[in-house]
């Protein structure tokens, strides 16, 4: 049979003859469809037996064992170039096709992925229209949504989402693609109509190994664009001009105060969030109209907010309208999220994980803390470690007090992970929580570790004086914690929530205390 043969066969109109397709072994059934993928951890090529065994009857694969061709005259072989290519284009022809029936937008790079998604969803719900949304959070069909499993889901998952996006009336999708889901042709089938990039700082170098890497993973999302599309690039970010060179796609850059097809003029930045004027080819429509007032914080948020008008640029929409989806998003989980509480104090969430996106944050919230600013901090085990010295160096200079702590440590040791991130404090050896006796002032001027992060979040909560900013940085929205091979619960927000719980009855019995005397 032949691939074309193939696809006409899953294509059917009716079900019951249509074979399913699957890149897991283990979950083959009889009459499969078993594709080869090559993925992060484990190669398709060497569980083709398994999926013999558990009855494929279709094998498709770039390089297959000659043994297969002749194991039984019923199993039909198919090799092709690109296996995981072939799985998307198998995927969609699976359910209809469904990336043919949406605007598709996407949006790569190290940080924003996950801003940009949320902003381009806001933008078409203020249209009146429905949004997909497929990303590091959620996967949204327009009507119900569920928590994500990973950034870019496989292109079985994503095939499946698309075909909820369309049958709950959505007409758009728009998705995060990561490094690794480019490197290994997730999206292949889907005719983006635009693609933004926002950045590209160090990390997962363990996957890519070198930047340069890192950064041809991220051009493959461009390069696969056609001629009508759009390439919607930061001009502020040197690697995006490299982008440039390798997209057949119309050009949109974007830029904060700078000129650019599209141009964010500041107007005001401060504790409130952001004010500023949407500009897109020498156009403002009215002062008004296209002003945006943003509660997200920063700089960087507003870049982020381009790439996302960028995005609704290029699937149709006008500045006005743009302007005002933008404003209408009040907050992300875990990106930068102030918890809901009444001290005098601050309490910020968020998803810093790179030393880039750190610094981004802490700069940001560094001229607005009148008090002190506390960073929580620590590096996930099996990823990337050449960025934990980098994450150090920037809490050092950026905060006020840095307590270090363990992440996800997954399989590594969490004292060993400590160890690589503490190399890059430069001005002194850290303390152990252990030996301050009175937390109450002593962390206030020191670098600390505390492995146990419960118990790291408690510590800056407890310390924390009037008019400080404590962030708690790198787990964000996650609702849990991997150490070994177990994922356990664990929510910094909802940790934190009970720590500020404890810190008000702690309070409440002092002034009582005073009160009596």
């Amino acid at each position: 049979m032949t691939f074309n043969g193939l696809l006409e066969l899953v294509s059917s109109t009716r079900p019951a003859r249509a074979p399913g397709i699957r890149v897991d072994s283990r979950s083959v059934e009889e009459g499969d469809i078993f594709v080869a993928v090559k993925g992060t951890v484990y190669d398709g090529h060497d569980f083709i037996h398994q999926a013999l065994a558990k009855g494929a009857k279709y094998i498709v694969a770039q390089n297959p064992e000659p043994s297969i061709e002749h194991r039984a005259s019923s199993i039909e072989v198919i090799i092709v170039d690109d296996s995981a290519e072939a799985a998307a284009v198998l995927a969609q022809a699976s359910r209809g096709n469904p990336a043919s029936q949406l605007t598709n937008l996407a949006v790569t790079g190290t940080n924003g992925k996950t801003t940009v998604a949320y902003l381009v969803r806001s933008v078409i719900q203020k249209a009146g229209e429905k949004c997909g949304l497929i990303g590091t959070i959620i996967y949204d069909t327009g009507s119900a949504s569920c928590q994500a499993v990973l950034t870019t889901p496989d292109c079985l998952a994503i095939a499946e989402t698309q075909q909820k996006m369309v049958k709950a009336g959505s007409k758009y999708m728009v998705i995060e693609a990561s490094s690794h889901a480019l490197s290994q042709n997730r999206l292949a089938g889907i005719d983006f109509t635009a693609a933004a990039f926002t950045n590209l700082a160090g990390d997962h170098l363990d996957y890519h190994k070198t930047k340069e890497d890192y950064l041809v993973a991220k051009t493959k999302l461009f390069s696969a664009l056609a001629p009508d599309a759009t390439a919607v690039l930061n001009k502020q970010s040197p690697e995006a001009h490299h982008i440039a060179k390798n997209t057949a796609a119309k050009i949109l850059w974007y830029a904060v105060d700078e000129p650019a097809n599209i141009i964010a003029h500041i107007e005001s930045m401060d504790a409130d969030g952001n004010v500023f004027i949407l500009e897109c080819a020498g156009s403002r429509v009215t002062s008004h109209g296209s002003r945006v007032k943003t509660p997200l914080l920063g700089r960087y948020n507003v870049s982020n907010h381009l790439a996302a008008a960028g995005l609704c640029l290029a699937a149709g929409f006008d500045l006005a309208t743009i302007a005002a989806g933008l404003s209408a998003l009040r907050a992300i989980p875990g990106r930068l999220e102030k918890l809901d509480w009444q001290g005098d104090f601050t309490v910020l969430i968020d998803y810093a994980h790179t030393d880039d996106a750190l610094k981004n944050v802490l700069a940001t919230l560094k001229p607005l803390c009148k008090g002190r600013l506390t960073v929580v901090f620590g590096c996930g085990g099996d990823r990337d470690r050449t960025k934990r010295p980098r994450m150090a160096k920037v809490a050092e200079q950026l905060a006020d007090s840095v307590i270090v702590t363990s992440d996800n440590p997954r399989t590594e040791q969490p004292e060993a992970i400590i160890d690589d991130i503490i190399t890059g404090f430069e001005k002194g050896l850290p303390t152990r929580s252990s030996e301050i006796r009175d937390t109450r002032y002593a962390i206030r001027n020191t670098i600390t570790i505390e492995p146990d992060r419960r118990r790291a979040v408690e510590l800056a909560i407890k310390t924390a004086g009037k008019d400080d900013i404590v962030v708690i940085a790198g787990k964000g929205h996650e609702t849990y914690q991997i150490i070994g091979n177990k994922k356990l619960d664990f929510s910094d927000k909802a940790v934190a929530e009970e720590c500020l719980e404890k810190w008000i009855r702690r309070s409440r019995e002092l002034n009582a205390d005073r009160h009596f005397y």
